[in-house]
């Protein structure tokens, strides 16, 4: 495989201003070249900027854990292939996307499907990570079910219902505040129902074999008398409430299960990463994001610590080339 030239950012230690300099990169063994579009800065690349974690690579490094580009070379995918870049210990145990170029492990690239925005697609990654963990891996939805979304206007909600889709549900029914707009629902919820101002779900609420709660409090209390017998709730949010009463007597006399979903003890397994972009790219969410020039990074780190949960903050890598 032939040798490319490339300008990556590099960082000299904790706290240091990150480096562009022109290095020579070439895909080894197992190994893809990608030239870079854009890349993520996520709460992971801070951590690991900060030299917070026990076992990453030593100054200089080039940090980035996931990315977007066009394949150069590789043994694996054609040249031209549009990819995101994720997981094989990018940007943390090895060198990351922030570059004009990288050079990943073969298993860390993604094929885009057809029509899915490079930039969109990698600010959707994350919370569509946790959308399939929910949806298909915890509450394990089958085809024909009909699922209930709790908070449904939020980012992961329509995410849960687009992945809810895309595994087959029957119905998804998308739970909203009273006064909340529902014009971000259309063609993710078949329908719509609201909970009033203390969290109280109505009695058109019909029956449901499952429900993805990202909100909790007194909504998980309320959706739960909702649910046929051997269904069951993936509780993912708690932004209405850290606390929920429950009935034992349903509980127990229509055997509900209750099931928490914890990224931080989820591993993702090979293909999934394919599969959720194949699960979202019909599905008519436009991310919140902001594209900072690379030779601005320092800039982008700040709009991540003091952004919203929701939006997203990426590097345009490409004036870097």
């Amino acid at each position: 495989m032939s040798a490319r030239q490339g300008i990556v950012l590099r960082c000299y230690g904790p706290g240091e201003q990150l480096k562009a300099e022109e290095v020579e990169l070439v895909a080894g063994p197992g190994e893809t070249l990608v030239e870079m579009d854009v890349a993520s800065v996520t709460q992971l690349d801070r951590t690991v900027l900060a030299g917070k974690l026990a076992q990453q690579l030593q100054p200089p490094f080039v940090p980035g854990s996931e990315g977007a580009g066009v394949v150069v070379d590789s043994a694996v995918y054609p040249s031209g292939t549009r990819v995101v870049i994720r997981g094989g210990g990018v940007g943390v145990a090895r060198p990351g996307t922030w570059g004009s170029m990288a050079v990943v492990p073969d298993l860390s690239v993604h094929p885009l499907p057809v029509g899915l925005d490079t930039a969109e697609a990698l600010a959707l990654l994350a919370p569509a990570l946790t959308a399939h963990t929910a949806v298909r891996r915890v509450a394990g939805v089958v085809p024909g079910e009909t699922v209930v979304i709790t908070g449904a206007t939020g980012l992961v909600a329509r995410l849960c219902a687009a992945v809810a889709r895309a595994a087959g549900a029957g119905k998804v029914i998308g739970l909203v505040r009273s006064n909340e707009s529902v014009d971000h629902l259309t063609r993710l919820v078949d329908q719509v129902v609201r909970v009033d101002e203390l969290g109280q779900v109505g009695r058109e609420l019909p029956w449901c074999d499952a429900v993805i709660d990202t909100v909790g409090g007194p909504v998980t209390s309320g959706v739960m008398s909702h649910i046929t017998p051997g269904g069951r709730i993936a509780i993912l949010g708690y932004t209405a409430g850290e606390f929920a009463t429950l009935d034992l007597h349903q509980l127990i006399g229509r055997d509900l299960r209750v099931l928490p979903v914890n990224m931080q003890r989820t591993t993702i397994e090979a293909g999934t990463v394919a599969q959720v972009l194949a699960d979202i790219a019909p599905a008519p969410i436009t991310p919140d994001l902001d594209m900072v020039a690379a030779a601005r990074v320092d800039d982008a780190l700040d709009r991540l610590s003091g952004g919203t949960a929701e939006r997203r903050v990426l590097l345009d890598l490409t004036r870097l080339r």
